[in-house]
C-alpha cells in the first residue's frame, strides 16, 4: 500500500516536471504550434467562404475548380 502511494507520488512528480518543460522551456514552440494551427484554421474558413460564394454564383467553375484538386480530369 505504502509502495502504491509513493510510485503514484512519483508518477505525480514526474507529470510535473514534464509540464513545466513542454511549457517552460519548449513554451515558444507550443505557442507557435497554436499561431500556426489559428492560421490554418482562417485560412480553411476564408477558402470555405470563397468556395461557396463561386458555388453560387457559378456553379460550372466550382466543379472545374473540384475537379481540379480532385485529379479528375481537366475537361
Amino acid at each position: 500500500m505504502l509502495r502504491t502511494l509513493f510510485t503514484v507520488g512519483l508518477i505525480a512528480m514526474l507529470g510535473l516536471v514534464a509540464l513545466k518543460v513542454v511549457f517552460g522551456l519548449l513554451g515558444p514552440l507550443v505557442g507557435l504550434l497554436f499561431m500556426l494551427v489559428g492560421f490554418a484554421i482562417r485560412v480553411l474558413l476564408i477558402g470555405a467562404v470563397l468556395y461557396f460564394v463561386v458555388r453560387v454564383i457559378s456553379p460550372s467553375t466550382a466543379e472545374r475548380i473540384e475537379r481540379a484538386i480532385r485529379g479528375k480530369g481537366s475537361n
